[in-house]
């Protein structure tokens, strides 16, 4: 009989977030320890992670995972890990005519090339011991785009796929794989846009709840998919927009 008080719990689990530093990674790691798991802080910014690591008495570890044999070796070197969540991602705001190429292929080595490393490592030790859960951040940009967005949208999407195609090939092996898909959130990342008034406006008022998400409310989905809660959950894309992508517009017609 499922004990469905213990749904949530997360004892004895050892988590590992990359990019707890800031934003919706440090959010990530605050509440999969709120809910009884043992998680390591990982991230490029040291002093970020010790800051969060701090307010749960945990680990911090350095981690640039533009490096892929640091990865190899962090997969290694955190022992047994049952739940991943990678945030780690960059934007560069730019049409597709004005960008140069070396911009193109600083993202797509973060969001995609990194993702691709970061999955592979783990995902491995996972594949052995049988169980796991890997949690990867999209966005709605994977499936609708806007001027001065392409590249990123691109990675976005192509990080959906890897990450449905590792949960078809790890799920025989109990690990499961799945994304999540925010809207607008209001993090370092988005902070060209925040400053602009008109635009901070129009794209509050583009979703059904007519604002911008705090990175708090992003640790919901992360804490359901790394429980059991989400046992059957994989391959799956969690959207948590405010109703962006359900929206087409905020016209009213009239009555």
């Amino acid at each position: 009989m499922t004990d469905y008080t213990k749904l949530f719990g997360l004892d004895g689990r050892n988590a590992v977030v990359i990019g707890a530093g800031s934003g919706i990674g440090r959010v990530s790691a605050l509440a999969l320890a709120a809910h009884g798991a043992t998680v390591t802080c990982a991230d490029l910014n040291i002093a970020a992670a010790r800051e969060t690591a701090a307010m749960i008495d945990s680990d911090a570890y350095e981690l640039d995972v533009l490096d892929s044999e640091a990865v190899t070796e962090a997969a290694t070197a955190l022992g047994e890990v049952d739940v991943l969540v990678l945030t780690a991602a960059m934007n560069v705001r730019k049409r597709l005519l004005d960008y140069s190429k070396a911009e193109f292929e600083r993202v797509v080595a973060l969001n995609l090339g990194a993702t691709f490393d970061v999955v592979r490592a783990f995902g491995a030790h996972m594949v052995e011991r049988g169980r796991g859960s890997i949690i990867g951040f999209s966005s709605i940009r994977a499936t609708t785009v806007e001027p001065g967005q392409g590249v990123y949208a691109a990675t976005k999407a192509g990080l959906v796929q890897l990450l449905r195609t590792a949960a078809a090939e790890f799920g025989p092996s109990g690990v499961r794989v799945n994304a999540i898909a925010p809207g607008v959130v209001e993090t370092p990342l988005t902070a060209q846009i925040k400053s602009d008034p008109g635009w901070y406006r129009a794209y509050a008022d583009k979703g059904a709840l007519g604002r911008w998400a705090q990175p708090s409310e992003m640790a919901g989905a992360v804490v359901y998919l790394a429980s059991d809660a989400a046992s059957f959950v994989t391959g799956a894309v969690i959207a948590v927009d405010g109703g962006w992508t359900a929206v087409d517009g905020r016209f009213n017609p009239p009555a």
